[in-house]
This record gives structure tokens, sequence and C-alpha cells, in this order.
């Protein structure tokens, strides 16, 4: 079980991530088709790996903060989120987040988002906060797209995606004062 409460949701609270909670995050994440669009994709992830990754979170929160995904009615973690190269001088930060395959197409990470955003502007008070996505991961644009985010711009066949082959990299951002709480 994850760490302390730091926002509950209807569907889903955000948990601080603990050293425990590494072994259950790199099972998951050696799901190819679920690191299908993130960073690192292709490569094979160990739990060292994954350890390093932990402690490397931990030693730099001011620059990047993850909150584990925990559905509140079985208290099961269901994915990632996080806040990451924040700039507390320009007041910006890069969301990701996953979920694992199982729990998709619940609004779980619509949900996820939303109580981050909630962080990012009320807690950090960040004055934006921006995120990628490529062109072919519909599901993550909705995401962005429901919690108001803008598309800002794209890169160009930018990725390689393996059986898509090379992909448009989508920027979209969202400001505080457009943030609809």
């Amino acid at each position: 079980m994850p760490g302390h409460l730091a926002l509950k949701g209807e569907k889903i609270s955000l948990w601080t991530l603990t050293k425990d909670d590494i072994k259950l995050i790199w099972k998951y994440y050696g799901d190819f088709e679920l690191r299908k669009y993130l960073e690192r994709r292709w490569q094979p992830i160990y739990y060292e790996d994954e350890e390093k990754w932990y402690e490397n979170i931990v030693k730099n929160k001011d620059e990047n903060i993850v909150f584990c995904i925990v559905e509140n009615s079985s208290n099961e973690l269901v994915g990632l989120i996080g806040l990451h190269k924040i700039d507390s001088y320009s007041k910006h930060a890069e969301l990701g987040y996953w979920i694992w395959r199982d729990y998709w197409n619940r609004g779980y990470a619509t949900e996820a988002v939303k109580l981050t955003l909630k962080y990012a502007f009320e807690y950090l008070n960040l004055n934006k906060v921006w995120a990628r996505a490529l062109e072919s991961n519909k599901a993550s644009q909705r995401v962005l797209e429901k919690n108001g985010f803008k598309l800002v711009g794209k890169l160009r066949r930018h990725n390689y995606t393996p059986g898509e082959g090379f992909v448009d990299e989508l920027y979209y951002d969202l400001l505080k004062e457009e943030w609809g709480h």
C-alpha cells in the first residue's frame, strides 16, 4: 500500500509513493503494450532500474513529484501520475501518467489528472502545466482535453512507435487562469 494520502477523489485517490510499491510498478511496467506510448518503450526494464528511478524521485522531489493512483473501492494501486521538470522560478511543470492495462477506460486517468492539477495550482502555485502525447495515443489526448488542456504545438514524425512507425508528438498546456477546478 502506498504512503500518505495526498488528495482524494470520487473513484481514485493520490498517495505518496513508497519503496514497497516498486515491485508492483516494475511488474506492470514490463507490459510492452502499456509502455507503447511512454519513453524508453523498447528497452527491457530491470528491477534495479526501478529502484534507481525511485531513489531519483526521492532525491529530486523539488523537480519531480510522483503519486500512486489508488482505486478507492479496492485500495488497489492502478497507476502513476507525476509532475516532472518542476520549474519553481517560471512556475511550470510537465504532467505524465499511466494506468495499468487492467484499469483502462474507467475514467481513472481523467480523475487523476484533475487531482494533480489541483495539487499543481493550489499547493505548488504553478502557473502552467504542460504535457506531451503521441498523435496515435487518442486516449491520452482525450484525458488532457477533458481537463481543459489546449493543443499548442507538435513535432512532426518525432517519435518511433513499434507497429506504427514515426508519429507526431503533440504538446498541450493549461494555464492556472484557464483551470476549471
